[in-house]
Order: C-alpha cells, then structure tokens, then sequence
C-alpha cells in the first residue's frame, strides 16, 4: 500500500454546450444543471478544488467555452482546474485570464509534446495538469494505452511511459481517467492509479473516473491518488462530500 498523504475532492465539471453533464463512458450524455449553481454549491459543500471540462472542445476543434469560464470563477472560492480545448501557451493563457487557477491538456499535449514545456516556462509548474485518458491494452508494458480526443482515438501508446515523459517535462500534476470506469460508478481503476503513482511519486496523481461509493474514493487512496475527483456521484446527490470527508478520516486518510 503506498503511503496516503492528504488528499483533496474535487468534484468535476463536464461542460457541454454551456450546460453540466454526465457521460458513461464518454458517450450517453445527461444534463446535470448550470454551472455557476453547481460550482457554487460545490465550494459550500466543502470542495477543495473543483474542475471544469469542456467535453466536446477539442473534437470539434474549437477553444474551450470562456465565457462559461467567466461565470464560474467569481464564485468558486477554492482553486480551480479548466481543460478541454487547451492546445498552445495563448489558448492556457485565456483560460487563465478568465479566472482560472490552472489549465488541464491532454490531446494537444500528445500530438505536440512541446507546448507542455512552453506552458510550464510562460506560466510555471503549478498551474499546468496533463491529463491521460486511458483504457486497458495488455498488448503494451503497463496494460493502459492512451487515448485522446475524448476518448475516441487509440494512440498505441503506453500510458505509464507517456506520465514519465510528462513528469520529465516538468509537470506536477497528472490526471489518469480510465475509458472503462468513466461514469459507470463501478470503482476508480486502481492499477493504473498505483502504477503511474510508483513511476512518478513526485507527482500529484489525480484519480478520475468510476466513483459510485464511498469506498471508491478510500481505494484510490491507498493506490496512490492525493485528489479525488468524480462528477455523477456529486451532480446526481449520491454521496455527499462533507459524510465522504469524514469516512475517509475514520479509515486513516489525511483530508483537507
């Protein structure tokens, strides 16, 4: 079991036409609500760090939704994360400007390797996530390949050694999302949460994808992740983060 430090929830935003919504396995999308309502109860409710994802931004080749950026940083009160469309320094930038904390790339962080740098150098290490959609190849080293453009593109590529390239870049934060458990509240996947874990323990591990209990957010835990992030559990008022806080307390992890 790998040493469990404190962690944080951060509950997630899928952004789609200017609306929250939920997928299952990045497909069947649901509308979950507005998003400055949800942000705000978010921050109420004991969030310690709150996402934003615009789902569709990087598929249909446009950047992500700014003026949605706008509304939601005046409120939320903890920080916060936008990813989705983030392709280059002047992309990031805008992200930023409109109110968030920290920009999350994935896509156009593969195809072009570099723009991670020239992040990291214009905006520095904190503010910058890599973010690695996965799904299970036992044809590769570590079992996950990865995927891009929300999920749908195979790129043959192992997942854990894409993390350590990302580490190497400079990058202190790296968010996993497993295809397989995206939404289907059947558990985080905890192997690939300890495998980039033991390959990059400097870095802050996010764990995504497949919250449906409790327990989930204790196992990712134990397998590694410092940040906890899920989206329906929150939106649909499954489990609530102040009771998750406290069940994970009484099972031996540090909370914010």
């Amino acid at each position: 079991m790998s040493e469990i430090t404190a962690v944080s929830i951060m509950p997630c935003l899928d952004m789609q036409n200017g609306r929250v919504v939920k997928g299952v396995h990045f497909v069947d999308i649901a509308d979950a609500g507005d998003p400055v309502a949800c942000a705000r109860a978010y921050c109420a409710a004991g969030a310690d760090e709150l996402a934003m994802l615009d789902i569709t931004a990087t598929v249909e080749k446009r950047d992500t939704l700014i003026e949605v950026v706008k509304r939601v940083a005046p409120v939320c009160s903890v920080p916060f994360t936008v990813g989705g469309g983030i392709r280059d320094v002047a992309s990031a930038e805008a992200v930023l400007k409109a109110g968030a904390n920290k920009v999350s790339t994935s896509s156009a962080a593969f195809r072009k390797p570099e723009v991670i740098a020239e992040m990291i150098k214009e905006f520095g290490q904190d503010k910058v996530t890599v973010a690695i959609d996965v799904d299970v190849n036992p044809a590769l080293p570590s079992g996950y390949e990865v995927y891009i453009d929300g999920g749908r593109t195979a790129t043959g590529f192992d997942a854990v050694d894409w993390a350590k390239k990302v580490r190497d870049f400079g990058v202190q934060t790296i968010l996993p999302t497993s295809k397989a458990g995206d939404g289907a509240r059947t558990g985080y996947d905890l192997p690939v949460i300890k495998a980039i874990h033991d390959a990059c323990p400097e870095c802050v591990v996010v764990a995504s994808g497949g919250a449906g209990k409790m327990e989930d957010f204790l196992a990712a835990a134990k397998a590694g992740a410092s940040v906890l992030l899920a989206a329906s559990v929150f939106h649909f008022h499954l489990i609530d983060i102040g009771e998750l806080k406290k069940y994970l307390a009484a099972n031996g992890v540090k909370v914010k």
